[in-house]
């Protein structure tokens, strides 16, 4: 009797693996030709506000890769993931270095890649519990197997949170500049790269002290990824 019951939910959890795995095959291969227009973290900060007995607005509006700044483009990488063009999706090197640096008693700090972060925002909730990180693992990937590079970056910056309710370029653009994401300059981007790690407490359009001064080096590492010659090696990839 018991081994009858344990084969019968080895089968069903099998079933459910293998529908798992199928169905989230075909989404991402779906998700590679279509505008995105939300992800699950503009659910769950829906859901948030609702629990609060808050309204919570979403601005959003997706952009083609056509329409977003270069400038911007090259400001994230160079914020979030120098190594965005050559890693396959997790970068060894700066989890090493993260690693190592909590051992010495320095503060963890993340070493997420921009393709880690589109999955987890895309797919996957917030938090930091290893179910997470292990469907986070999974998801990046489907999509750095699945997806060019270029089609990663522009997912990501049509999803990314830059402020409360406001996600991807286009909204932040407006948000806090009142342009359009293609009218992005370099001051602009590197100042909207300066705010990703914490972009619900920090602002793009009136920067303090730590957020000016990181976006004076982001623009100095977007020289010294080659400018635009750097996004023409993206786009080979």
């Amino acid at each position: 009797m018991i081994q009858d019951l344990l084969y019968r939910a080895l089968r069903w959890a099998a079933l459910v693996g293998a529908a798992f795995v199928v169905l989230s095959i075909v989404l991402v291969m779906l998700l590679r030709h279509v505008p995105v227009y939300g992800s699950m973290v503009m659910l769950e900060r829906k859901v948030e506000a609702w629990v609060a007995g808050e309204s919570l607005p979403i601005q959003h509006q997706w952009r083609p890769w056509e329409e977003l700044s270069d400038h911007a483009k090259l400001a994230v990488i160079a914020a979030e993931d120098q190594r965005f063009a050559v890693h396959r999706g997790f970068d060894v090197d700066e989890m090493r270095r993260a690693w190592e640096a909590s051992r010495n008693g320095s503060r963890l700090r993340g070493a997420s890649t921009i393709s880690q972060q589109t999955a987890k925002n895309l797919f996957l909730w917030t938090g930091r519990n290893w179910v997470r990180k292990g469907f986070e693992a999974w998801f990046t990937v489907l999509i750095e197997a699945l997806w060019p590079k270029q089609r990663i970056l522009e997912v990501y910056l049509n999803i990314v949170e830059w402020d409360q309710g406001v996600f991807g370029l286009e909204a932040a653009g407006q948000h806090y500049f009142g342009i359009s994401a293609d009218r992005l300059n370099e001051v602009h981007a590197s100042r909207l790269a300066a705010i990703l790690p914490n972009p619900r407490a920090w602002s793009a359009s009136r920067p303090g002290p730590h957020v000016e001064r990181r976006s004076q080096w982001i623009r100095q590492q977007m020289r010294n990824l080659g400018g635009a010659r750097y996004l023409e090696e993206l786009a080979a990839n």
